[in-house]
């Protein structure tokens, strides 16, 4: 029976998407430009916003793979919980009205990111929720996520898959390539502060995995499961590889934690101007910041031992992958040009 996939026209719903026709699964796309639906698959144009049009799209379907999401490090608190909040309980109500049997939520352990947060070592999914919350993104998928967890329910099994950092061909938009901009145009120094900081990935055929067999698995309900690659990488030597390999120079110049924590609060405030907010981009956040100066590893063993999931693609097999497509879009000048 069809598995409707939301935000199918973005990287991680359009490889799920692709995923699970390649697995021989009938799948619904739920878009809102029928023009931009991936190849194979039946299109539903539906926004999260638009009850009617979210009933119509998980009508007749045995399973939902929810990947819609609005993703920032600045924005309107308003429109995070709009998208994030409401759109989600808006598409699981509808689903479970229409007799949708199953409900995989795309979480992320941003939803565990705190403002005065540090490192998270091998954390499991037994650790809590914060009280306060490093940004709005953070905060609407944690309430996003308790939303579904809660809604499980005998004959609606709900569940969360927490991947980090997802990356891999096809990427256009996510960490790796943000990156491989700032890097290209020089502004990325070294925020390391000497240390190793290590954190866990996800490649995106660990996460396409992950989702098909936690669309068939048993006793999943009402429970999160951390998705990453087998192995951390230590970041800033990780970055410095990356950037060989793409001809770039690598991060440099330490900034002192002062100067950074400075930098920081001074952005935040300008940006808290309506006008600024609106026509420019800041150039740096405590988000993206956090992302590349804390450890986050995580503990795998619940999504191997309920999901039997097991990552397969060593780091080096991914950025060859994603490499030779890049190379086959038209080169990394390309890509970046819709940075």
């Amino acid at each position: 029976m069809t598995v409707l996939v939301t935000g199918a026209t973005g990287f991680v719903g359009g490889a799920i998407a692709r995923g699970l026709v390649a697995r021989g699964v009938p799948v619904r796309a739920m878009v809102r430009d029928s023009a931009a639906a991936p190849d194979g698959v039946e299109v539903a144009v539906a926004d999260l916003a638009d009850a009617a049009a979210l009933a119509a799209a998980v009508s007749g379907v045995r399973a939902v793979v929810h990947a819609a999401a609005l993703l920032g490090e600045f924005g309107r608190p308003a429109e995070f919980f709009a998208v994030n909040v409401a759109g989600t309980d808006r598409l699981m109500q509808e689903a479970s009205a229409a007799g949708v049997r199953r409900f995989v939520f795309i979480g992320s352990p941003s939803a565990l990111m705190a403002p005065d947060g540090g490192d998270q070592v091998g954390i499991d999914e037994t650790v809590p929720y914060p009280s306060r919350f490093l940004n709005s993104y953070c905060e609407t998928k944690a309430l996003a996520e308790q939303l579904v967890l809660k809604a499980d329910a005998p004959g609606f099994t709900t569940c969360s898959l927490r991947p980090r950092a997802v990356w891999g061909p096809g990427d256009r938009r996510g960490p790796i390539v943000q990156i491989l901009a700032k890097l290209r145009a020089g502004r990325l120094p070294d925020l390391s502060g000497g240390r190793d900081v290590r954190a866990s990935l996800c490649y995106i055929d660990h996460l396409v995995d992950a989702i098909a067999r936690a669309l068939e698995a048993d006793n999943v309900g009402g429970r999160a499961y951390f998705v990453a690659d087998a192995e951390p990488v230590s970041v800033w030597p990780t970055l410095a590889v990356v950037a060989e390999r793409f001809g770039l120079a690598g991060p440099s110049g330490a900034v002192p934690a002062p100067v950074l924590g400075g930098a920081l609060a001074a952005i935040e405030t300008l940006w808290r101007i309506p006008a600024v907010a609106q026509r420019w981009t800041p150039p740096l956040s405590r988000y993206a910041v956090a992302l590349v100066t804390r450890t986050a590893t995580y503990d795998i063993s619940r999504a191997a031992r309920e999901l039997d999931f097991q990552p397969t693609v060593p780091f080096a097999t991914g950025l060859d992958n994603f490499h030779r497509w890049v190379d086959q879009v038209g080169g990394l000048d390309r890509l970046l040009e819709e940075v």
